[in-house]
């Protein structure tokens, strides 16, 4: 029984010593790994790393998960409009990742409040020469979500662009046009340039269709025409009633303004061509005319000839004062 044993041991000596090796090679890589190495007056060390980046991963999966489960839960009471739901979900997101980021900081570089307060100085310095327009964009998004002047769902119109706010991000806003074309525009345009919100405050909005009419025409037929043409049409509040103003004598026409009220402001454009439509046919019935500008071409001296080639020669009539050629 002892040979046993001793033969037993003897097998299993190679195991013992490759399993002792291991071990050790272990003990020296994790040795290594929470080594402190100091780099100015930061200690860190490859486990705190990893485990400042796990818990930075871990904040930005849980500041989506949370946002998007908070906006489901708030989308179901009906008193909220859409822009709020999207301001709480996106602030929510925000101090999520913040604190993650802070946490992330404070185990993976061993940092305090002191130094995140220093770290954030000095990239505030080079904010201020290299990345103002980053940091007046990511600004801008911050006062978008506070204040709310724009919110998603509006309806708005930036220089000769038009569109409904998809989504308002760290530091561009998603516009997408009727041509379900996306534009992406800066935060800091929508601040501090001037733009039309026509979904913000009063629901209702107002529109001006200008209509210009020959001078000969009836005043009063042209009002009563144009009174008629705002009935019965699609999206056309009847309180306020439409209205006609009579705005000047032109140089060509009789300038007038019909004013349509509606509640669906976004469907300005084709409100606005379904009136159009409307005029030109109650005009042509009722005989009135649109007129277009006019040129006179007066010719004081000569006369005009006009060649096959379509090319116009003045001749002059009067006599000429210079000799002739001898």
């Amino acid at each position: 029984m002892f040979l046993n044993f001793v033969t037993a041991s003897i097998r299993f000596t190679p195991a013992l010593a490759l399993l002792e090796n291991w071990r050790e090679f272990l003990n020296r890589l994790w040795h290594y790994l929470n080594d402190k190495h100091t780099i100015g007056n930061i200690s860190v060390s490859v486990t705190a790393l990893v485990f400042g980046i796990l818990i930075f991963a871990v904040a930005l999966l849980m500041s989506r998960t949370l946002s998007a489960l908070l906006q489901r839960r708030i989308a179901k009471r009906a008193y909220l409009d859409p822009g709020l739901q999207y301001t709480l979900g996106r602030l929510t997101q925000y101090v999520i990742v913040a604190l993650g980021g802070l946490l992330a900081l404070r185990t993976g570089l061993n940092l305090d409040l002191t130094s995140i307060a220093l770290l954030f100085t000095a990239l505030s310095v080079g904010i201020g020469f290299g990345l103002q327009y980053l940091a007046a964009d990511i600004a801008s998004g911050f006062i978008l979500l506070f204040e709310r002047p724009v919110r998603v769902g509006d309806r708005i119109t930036i220089g000769e662009d038009e569109g409904d706010v998809q989504s308002i991000n760290l530091r561009t806003t998603v516009v997408a046009t009727n041509n379900r074309v996306s534009i992406i525009v800066p935060n800091s345009k929508l601040v501090s340039q001037r733009l039309i919100n026509r979904s913000y405050g009063d629901p209702r909005a107002r529109i001006a269709i200008p209509i210009g009419v020959s001078a000969e025409s009836d005043i009063d037929l042209v009002t009563q025409t144009l009174l008629k043409a705002a009935e019965g049409v699609d999206n056309v509040l009847k309180d306020p009633p439409p209205k006609v103003q009579f705005l000047k004598f032109g140089d060509w026409s009789l300038d007038f303004r019909l004013l349509v009220w509606t509640n669906r402001p976004r469907l300005h454009m084709q409100i606005r061509s379904d009136i159009n439509y409307r005029i030109d046919s109650l005009f042509r019935g009722a005989g009135i005319e649109i007129p277009y500008p006019q040129t006179e071409l007066r010719i004081r001296r000569g006369s005009l000839h006009i060649d096959t080639d379509d090319t116009l020669h003045l001749h002059d009539d009067a006599p000429s004062d210079a000799p002739a050629d001898s």
